[in-house]
């Protein structure tokens, strides 16, 4: 269960019983649906909210060149492939956090350090988990499960040819989480390695060179396109627990359209329902990949404009 589902949750069992309390004990019909729904909201919040906490978790093997059977790993190779791996998480998370700049040290990275717990089976590689002071109830309230998450996504997305496919994967992540993701392809063309992401239930596998290739020319430079917009217009509508929102763009004919997602920057994604069908300009992210249609990213406050 998500954060965003637990609120839905309480504040459906709040209106439940608010109706309640205004319906005579004597109406049992009128009561029962509410009652029921109510036991129903019960028994799936005691569920729900006794999850098995654990952090997270995730299994990077590799084979190829560096990989001696399921003997071993040349140790630099297997000490920079896990550092850039271990980078891009903390570059993710940084970025989920609002933090992070184009340059300097990645900060608060000491806040979310992932630990190597072993090696993996399957040719050779580590189990990496992240170690955590304290422990969070809502995955998606962890930052390092989402990035995690995100990674896997993205790298699963490359090994396609989905372009619109990519261009969500690669529109939810920082670009200089992306650089590193790109360093670490780099790294295992120039060590003629491949890998395997496991997290979860799922599995990421390159299984040779030309995959790893094929998915660093996917999110190069050159068929990645992130271009900051300006729009004039109006939002029509505003989901602040999905953080989506879509805005009317004002002297198009027909009107035209567009749906975004609400930036990590923009912390209370509801303070953007104030300014429903007021005239604004927005400045917006525009990530495309390839012939994929373009994805829109809300980082920056509204500004009211005077009506055309």
């Amino acid at each position: 269960m998500t954060y965003q589902e637990y609120q839905s949750l309480l504040a459906e069992q709040q209106t439940a019983q608010q109706i309640l309390e205004r319906i005579p004990a004597e109406n049992v019909l009128d009561r029962g649906s509410f009652l029921t729904r109510l036991e129903e909201i019960k028994t799936i919040l005691a569920k729900e909210l006794t999850p098995d906490m654990s952090p997270a978790r995730v299994r990077l093997t590799f084979k190829g060149k560096p990989v001696i059977g399921s003997h071993g790993i040349l140790a630099e190779f297997g000490t920079k492939a896990t550092k850039a791996f271990v980078d891009t998480i903390a570059t993710m998370v940084a970025a989920f956090n609002g933090s992070l700049s184009m340059t300097g040290p990645i900060p608060n990275r000491e806040q979310h350090p992932l630990l190597i717990t072993g090696t993996a089976m399957g040719s050779f590689g580590f189990e990496l988990e992240e170690y955590q002071a304290t422990r969070q109830l809502f995955d998606d309230l962890n930052p390092v499960k989402q990035a995690l998450e995100q990674t896997r996504l993205l790298l699963q997305s490359t090994l396609g040819s989905d372009d619109d496919e990519l261009t969500e994967a690669v529109a939810a992540i920082d670009q200089r989480a992306l650089t590193k993701i790109r360093e670490f392809f780099e790294l295992l063309i120039a060590n003629e390695a491949v890998c395997v992401m496991g997290y979860r239930e799922h599995t990421v596998e390159f299984h040779d060179m030309d995959e790893v290739r094929h998915s660093l020319d996917r999110i190069s430079q050159d068929n990645v396109q992130e271009t900051t917009r300006e729009f004039d217009g109006a939002f029509l509508g505003v989901l602040p627990r999905r953080r989506t929102f879509e805005f009317a763009v004002s002297g198009t004919e027909p009107e035209t359209v567009i749906t975004g997602k609400i930036g990590p920057s923009i912390s209370d994604g509801d303070e953007l329902n104030n300014y429903l069908h007021k005239y604004m300009r927005i400045k917006v992210l525009e990530t495309r990949v390839g012939r994929g249609r373009p994805r829109f990213v809300l980082d920056e406050s509204p500004q009211l404009r005077s009506s055309p």
